[in-house]
This record gives structure tokens, sequence and C-alpha cells, in this order.
């Protein structure tokens, strides 16, 4: 199939709770996508909605413009790049790489320097917004790397996302998603505080966060997360587990240029806590069963 001549042509590796909508977003608007991910059923949903599905990265890459990879970390961002099948060994040089997952700020400077030395263009790209940001494309995209590379991959972010900003050289897209990662998880742990004195003080819980979300209190956080806190519903859109990933990203990066984090620090430990009460898998608005178990609620 060839390319309408002023795109250039998307491998997309990665099809998760993000990457499936978002690629999806560039089908809409008009690219060419070729993807791969280890999951049949995202690849069957990926060439359902116009799109090709790749029975490997090194096919999925090889005749690529644009790489965009969105793994859940360090691990998988090394493991899909790195290796004869990975993407550095079978990109053509001049590819540009767009990493949206949330990874350590050195992985992605490690993963640039090596890049350039096969001619491949690197940017980090991390987002913020979610599942229902990536299905909006709406999303908030924080980037590093070279401006002349943003540059080009910005009328590939504009088709994901709303905000899209350079923040500095490499790494500094995920230093600013990992100063993002604090923000949110400590903003839903107030939250989850909120709800559980609210509730065992018998006031109405959807007319206080209605009120609440009014006025300075009020945050996007509350705004998307109120029906998790009202319906207890906990099916991910962020899980517990990336989050306490995240939260590992940023207290080992803040410890690394001598930033105090204590309260972010006392959040990590109830993330990290959940998850070994075995609710790693539930979205992060469940931070409210943890303030619900130190409040004697039965959960």
């Amino acid at each position: 199939m060839s390319n309408p001549a002023a795109l250039p042509s998307i491998a997309w590796i990665g099809l998760g709770i993000m990457g499936s909508p978002m690629a999806e977003n560039l089908l809409k608007a008009g690219y060419s996508v070729t993807g791969f991910t280890l999951e049949q059923d995202k690849l069957d949903r990926l060439a359902a909605a116009g799109g090709t599905a790749a029975g490997s990265i090194a096919e999925a890459v090889r005749n690529a413009d644009v790489i965009i990879t969105m793994v859940p970390a360090s691990p998988q961002v090394e493991a899909i790049n790195y290796g004869p099948e990975g993407i550095l060994e079978n990109a053509r040089s001049g590819a540009l790489i767009i990493d949206m997952s949330s990874i350590t700020p050195q992985t992605s400077i490690d993963l640039a320097k090596n890049a350039a030395e096969k001619g491949i263009r690197v940017i980090d790209a991390p987002v913020s917004g979610g599942e229902a940001g990536a299905i909006e494309a709406v999303l908030s995209i924080m980037v590093g790397g070279e401006q002349a590379d943003f540059d080009a991959a910005l009328p590939v972010l504009d088709a994901l996302g709303k905000t899209i900003v350079l923040c500095g050289p490499h790494g500094s897209g995920q230093t600013v998603k990992a100063a993002n990662q604090l923000i949110v998880a400590v903003n839903i742990q107030a939250c989850a505080e909120a709800v559980v004195f609210l509730e065992k003080s018998g006031v109405n819980l959807t007319a206080a966060l209605d009120v609440l979300g009014g006025g300075l209190a009020g945050s996007t956080v509350l705004t998307r997360k109120k029906d998790n806190f009202l319906n207890r519903d906990f099916k991910p859109g962020f899980r517990i587990d990336l989050h306490h990933k995240d939260m590992g990203i940023v207290t080992d990066a803040a410890r690394n240029v001598g930033a105090a984090l204590p309260v972010g620090a006392v959040v990590a430990q109830l993330v990290a806590s959940l998850r070994a009460q075995g609710d790693g898998g539930l979205d992060h608005s469940a931070l409210l069963r943890a303030v619900e178990r130190l409040s004697g609620v039965q959960v």
C-alpha cells in the first residue's frame, strides 16, 4: 500500500491500554500504521481499525519513517530496541524513534546515544492523561530531545495529544513525566483521604465532591476519578503496578539530584502497600482502598 506522499509511514510497538487507542487516532488522521505487540487480540484490533499487523519488531520497523514505542518500563524499552531482533538493528538510517513509554531519564539518554551511532534519531515523549486522554487524543506530551527532531515529530504528536512541549535535552520528557506522576499520586491520595473522611462523617459524597470540584480543591484528578471513587470502580485506566514503577523512578531521580520528596515518599510507600495487598492490577484511584483499610473499613 503506498503512503500519501505528505505523511510519514509509522511503525507502532506496544498496543496496550494506551497504545491501541493512540495508534487508532493516527489511522483516523490518515497515517499508515504497521504495528507489533505481544497480544494477538491487540494486533487483530489494529488490523480491524485499518492498520497492518506485523509478525515481529523487525518486520514492523523495516520501512518506517517514524517508529513509536509505548511499553511499560525501562526493561521493555531496552528489550525492543537492542539486540539482533530489535529496533536499532532493523530500522533504516534516518528513521525517528518517538518513545512514549514512561521510563528512567537515563534509559532515554542512553537510547538516544546508541541510536545516534546508527543514524537513528530519538525523542522521549511520555504522556499524561491516562486511557481517557489517549482515546480522546487530548494527552499532555512532554518531550526531551533535539529541536529539529521535535519539529519533525510534531505533526504526528498533534494527532495524539493537545499539550505538546519540548522540555529540554534527551531525558527531560521523562523527568517531567516523573514530576507528573508525583503530583498525580499525591493528589489521588488526598482525594482518597477526603472521600473516607466524608463518608465516615455521613455526608452525601456525590454532593460533596461536586462542590469540592468547583473550588480550589478541584483538579483534573478529582474530575477524572470522581466516578471511580463514588462507584468503587477500579477497572484500570492506569494500573497501580505502573504507578509503583513511576514512584520508584521519581524517588530515585530526586535522590540523584538532591531534591527532597517527603510527601511523595509516603505516597510511594502507600502505593507499594497496595501492590503487596494484591491490588497492583487495579486503577491508581484504588489508593482509596488503602485509606479504607487504615480507617477500619472492610474492602
